[in-house]
C-alpha cells in the first residue's frame, strides 16, 4: 500500500463522525461545532457515506430531555456586541430570500457556511453576558439550520444533517426552544424526504408536546404539518387529515398574535400551508382535494417563492393525471418547469421526476415524448 493510501486510511476516521456530536457540556458544544465548520467544505467531506437516520437518535433525545442550557455567556476573546448579532441576522435574512427564490445551490445560499466558519465562530470564542449569548447561540443556530437546509435541497444529505444537528445543539445553548422546534422539526422533514416515515412522525410529534406552551403558535403550526405529510407518505389519511387541521387551527391562533413571532417562521402562513397541503393529498391519491386545496394555495407569489410554486404546479400536475386528465396535467408540468428552470434545487427537480412517473400510462404519446425530453433538456431529469 502507497504511503499517501495509509495517511488517507488514517485520516478518514476523524472526519467520520464530525459534526454528529450532540455534547452536554456547552463548551465542547462550541468545539464540535466550529471543528465541524471548519471542515464541511473539505471535497472529502462531501464524498462520505451519506445520511443515516440512525445519527439523529442520540440528538433527538439529548434535546428532548433538555432543550434549552442554564446560562450562555462567556469570557473569552473580542467583546461581542449588537453590531455582531445585528450582522449575522442579516446573513440569515438574506440567505432565506436567495434560497426561496433561486434554491439552495445559488451562491448566496453557499456563503452560509462561510459565515458560520469566519464570522460565527470567532464570536463564539469572545466575551459575552448571557442576554448577548443567548442571541448569538440562537442566530448562529439558525445559520447551521439554513445551511443544512440550503445543503438538502441540493442533495448533500450527510452535510445537512450535520448542520442540523449542530443547529440543535445551539439552540439548546441559547435556551431558544421553539427554534430547537423548528430545527427539529426540518430534521423530521429531512428523514421524510429520505424515506423514514415512522421516524419523521415521531420527531414532529415529540417537537410539538416538548414546545408546546413555549413557542409560538405559527412554529407549533409547522410540526403538524409536516406530521400531516408524513402521515400521508405513510397512507394513513385519517391521521393527516387530523394534523392539518390541527396545524390549521394553530394558524389561525397565529394570526391573532401577528407580529410577536421570531422572523424566521413568517414565511409559514396559510397559502403555504394549502400548498403543502396538495402533497398531502397527493400522496393520498385523492385528486379532488389537490385541487381544492390548490386554490388556496395561488396567493403564492413565485418571485418571492419560486421553488415553492414550482414545486407546487408539479404536484398538482401530478394529481390532474392520477384523475385521467393528461392535457390539464401536462399544462401544469410545462409551468413547472418554466418556472424550475430559474432554480437550482435537486429537491426540485425530485417533484418533475414524480411527475415524469405518473406519465407512465401516456409514455407513447407524442405530447409526452415531447415533455420528457424537455425536462431532460432543461432540468437534466431523466424520463
Amino acid at each position: 500500500m502507497a504511503l499517501s493510501e495509509i495517511a488517507m486510511g488514517e485520516a478518514e476516521p476523524a472526519d467520520a463522525g464530525v459534526g454528529l456530536d450532540f455534547p452536554r457540556d456547552r463548551a465542547d458544544a462550541v468545539r464540535v461545532a466550529t471543528s465541524f465548520w471548519s471542515s464541511v467544505n473539505r471535497r472529502d467531506f462531501l464524498t462520505g457515506p451519506g445520511f443515516a437516520v440512525s445519527a439523529f437518535t442520540t440528538p433527538v433525545t439529548r434535546w428532548l430531555v433538555t432543550p434549552a442550557d442554564e446560562a450562555a455567556d462567556h469570557t473569552g476573546g473580542k467583546q461581542v456586541g449588537r453590531a455582531d448579532l445585528e450582522e449575522l441576522r442579516d446573513a440569515a435574512d438574506e440567505a432565506r430570500r436567495w434560497d426561496s427564490k433561486y434554491g439552495g445551490g445559488n451562491w448566496k445560499a453557499n456563503s452560509v457556511t462561510a459565515c458560520l466558519h469566519e464570522r460565527a465562530a470567532p464570536l463564539l470564542q469572545g466575551t459575552f453576558s448571557d442576554p448577548v449569548g443567548r442571541q448569538l447561540f440562537s442566530v448562529t443556530a439558525e445559520l447551521s439550520r439554513l445551511a443544512g437546509w440550503t445543503a438538502f435541497d441540493v442533495g448533500q444529505h450527510e452535510a445537512a444533517q450535520r448542520h442540523f444537528i449542530q443547529a440543535l445543539r445551539l439552540a439548546r445553548a441559547g435556551g431558544d426552544v421553539q427554534l430547537g422546534c423548528y430545527v427539529l422539526t426540518t430534521m423530521a422533514m429531512q428523514a421524510l424526504m429520505r424515506g423514514f416515515v415512522s421516524e419523521a412522525i415521531d420527531m414532529a410529534q415529540g417537537a410539538f408536546e416538548r414546545a408546546k406552551g413555549q413557542a409560538a403558535p405559527r412554529v407549533l403550526a409547522f410540526t403538524k404539518l409536516i406530521e400531516a405529510r408524513a402521515h400521508a407518505r405513510d397512507r394513513a389519511a385519517r391521521a393527516a387529515s387530523r394534523a392539518l387541521a390541527a396545524s390549521e387551527d394553530l394558524l389561525g391562533q397565529a394570526d391573532a398574535v401577528s407580529g410577536l413571532e421570531p422572523a424566521w417562521i413568517d414565511f409559514y402562513r396559510h397559502s403555504r400551508l394549502s400548498a403543502d397541503a396538495t402533497e398531502v393529498f397527493r400522496d393520498l391519491k385523492i385528486p379532488k382535494a389537490v385541487l381544492a386545496w390548490d386554490q388556496q394555495a395561488a396567493a403564492m407569489s413565485s418571485g418571492v417563492f419560486t421553488r415553492s410554486v414550482g414545486m407546487r404546479l408539479s404536484i398538482v400536475g401530478t394529481a390532474h393525471l392520477q384523475a385521467r386528465d393528461l392535457d390539464h396535467g401536462l399544462q401544469l408540468g410545462h409551468r413547472s418547469v418554466d418556472i424550475l428552470t430559474r432554480v437550482q434545487s435537486s429537491r426540485a427537480k425530485d417533484y418533475v421526476r414524480e411527475f415524469n412517473a405518473a406519465l407512465g400510462p401516456w409514455r407513447r404519446e407524442p405530447a409526452v415524448c415531447e415533455f420528457l425530453h424537455r425536462t431532460r433538456t432543461e432540468l437534466g431529469v431523466a424520463a
